[in-house]
């Protein structure tokens, strides 16, 4: 949706907004890739490139946008016909995946949170450490609290139509 969204915008817009928003960023590639972006937008206001010029990279990347948004329907229709096969499977294990997996997740959830919360009172001096350990581990609790949440909504969605 956004990629098709950027792409009818054009190139030009997009570099200038992409040069505005890295240029924030305090990192020197960012910097070196915001004063790139700098000079392409000034390229495009000088009128240094031609209207075909222009023309095809807005059409490459119409393309580019194509691709990415086939990509993301593909990957989805996979996850969707594996969640079918799970709902319409008779294997008991299978069937109760779902929500294995969600007392799971709060369990352990639940584990760390009095254990730092343990810490935080009773062992304050290891509060720091224990805080840097807990952000260590914070990608592994976005995908299987990404997981978590789409069973939910899939079981919602599957409560609805009554299966």
């Amino acid at each position: 949706m956004i990629p098709a969204l950027l792409a009818k915008i054009g190139v030009p817009v997009l570099g200038a907004i992409l040069a505005d928003a890295i240029g924030e960023i305090e990192h020197p590639a960012a910097k070196t890739a915001a004063k790139a972006l700098s000079e392409l937008d000034d390229i495009f206001m000088k009128g240094q490139l031609s209207n075909e010029q222009i023309a095809e990279a807005n059409r490459h990347t119409e393309k580019m946008a194509e691709m990415r948004i086939k990509e993301s329907a593909a990957a989805y229709s996979e996850i969707n016909k594996s969640l079918r096969a799970e709902v319409t499977s008779d294997d008991k294990y299978v069937r109760r995946m779902r929500p294995t997996f969600g007392y799971l997740m709060a369990a352990t959830w639940a584990a760390q949170m009095f254990g730092v919360a343990y810490i935080m009172v009773f062992r304050t001096d290891h509060a720091a450490v224990v805080m840097q350990a807990v952000e260590s581990l914070s990608m592994i609790w976005t995908v299987g609290l990404s997981v978590l949440g789409i069973y939910v909504y899939k079981r919602s969605e599957e409560k609805k139509e009554g299966v």
